[in-house]
């Protein structure tokens, strides 16, 4: 079990480097809208490049920052009916969606997506749109998101299975429910008012 939790911790620090740099792409992309508004508005000029431009960054952050958003427990569920049920049923019913919902999701896609990246790659796919951008890189996007969202899947099964036998402590345990994060981040606004009007 050591040795895979090796491999899952290596998957997780990669996951995480990628999806922390990759999340400044927010402000690249919400630049490169401001800019082509400006631009159209000021000038009366548009480039279908910077609207493309805008859909890549968006699809590169949805894609490749997704693994972080699943291994920083961010990612959405049914919260109010998950942190009812006990420790151990949270687990199995993780355990369970990863193994039958997540692993064969990321496998199809991953399957789908190498022949639709390389036929648009041979072809040198490029947009429909006059002055838009080559359409493979984009294509890529899919794949490449998808091995990496598999990655971390692999990985969250080995935590699950070593959490349940006890081997690190369950994540499940520290999740807090909407409602309790809510009240946690109230108190602290209350208690950093109350510092700053000291």
């Amino acid at each position: 079990m050591a040795g895979l939790l090796r491999i899952s911790a290596r998957i997780d620090a990669l996951n995480s480097f990628l999806g922390r740099w990759l999340s400044w792409l927010v402000v690249a992309a919400v630049l490169v809208s401001a800019v082509n508004a400006v631009v159209r508005k000021t000038f009366d000029v548009s480039s279908n490049s910077f609207l493309e431009l805008q859909w890549v960054l968006f699809s590169v952050i949805f894609l490749l920052c997704s693994p972080w958003t699943l291994l920083s427990n961010e990612h959405i569920r049914i919260d109010i009916v998950n942190h009812a049920l006990p420790l151990k049923l949270r687990s199995w019913i993780d355990l369970l969606g990863h193994l039958l919902f997540l692993l064969p999701f990321t496998l199809i896609l991953l399957w789908l997506s190498i022949p639709f990246f390389l036929t648009s790659y041979r072809i040198n796919e490029q947009s429909f749109n006059a002055g838009g951008l080559p359409q493979w890189p984009g294509k890529s996007l899919i794949m490449i998101g998808m091995a990496f969202l598999l990655l971390q899947a692999i990985s969250e099964i080995i935590k699950r299975i070593a959490m349940m036998r006890g081997a690190i402590p369950d994540s499940n345990a520290e999740v807090l429910s909407a409602h309790e994060s809510a009240e946690a981040e109230a108190a602290r606004l209350a208690a950093e008012l109350a510092v700053d009007r000291k």
